[in-house]
């Protein structure tokens, strides 16, 4: 049997968040997923800037280890690319503009799913399917999913 390439995700910056710095454990699996290589995980430089401001807000509060720490495991775990040489993707226009490149990002990148909190992204997800592109969906949903589509593999071998 040949093996089948891990999933290609992009996790917007408060999925991030929740992974890195607050350790959320109910994405445990999600991260462990991560480490492991069963996914990969992309981002590109807008949307790692982005993640380093974030880490920089006051209403987070965190000490300059912890900013460099919750960095160097998003720096491990998410393979920057570069989409600039890749075509456009015609694609809905998310309301939060900042948003935006996430959605770039999954078109261009080949993304299998674009993991997301944020309610002007999870609008999208019927658009995206309709085009052919890639699941929007919430982590939760993500992780059934995975958790229903693992359980299936296991039990066929």
């Amino acid at each position: 049997m040949i093996p089948k390439p891990p999933a290609r995700l992009v996790l917007d910056t408060n999925v991030c968040l929740d992974l890195f710095v607050y350790r959320d454990q109910r994405w445990q699996r999600l991260l462990q997923s991560m480490e492991s290589g069963e996914v990969t995980c992309l981002t590109r430089e807008d949307c790692r800037t982005e993640w380093t401001l974030v880490l920089q807000y006051a209403r987070f509060a965190l000490d300059d280890q912890a900013k460099q720490r919750a960095l160097a495991e998003f720096d491990r775990l998410m393979l920057k690319i570069d989409t600039s040489h890749l075509s456009e993707v015609t694609l809905p226009v998310c309301k939060d503009r900042d948003d935006q490149k996430f959605l770039e990002l999954a078109a261009t990148s080949g993304a299998h799913y674009l993991i997301s909190k944020d309610k002007a992204l999870l609008k999208l997800t019927r658009r995206t399917r309709k085009l052919g592109l890639f699941e929007i969906t919430t982590p939760e949903q993500w992780l059934a999913q995975y958790e229903y589509a693992t359980t299936l593999v296991s039990h066929a071998n």
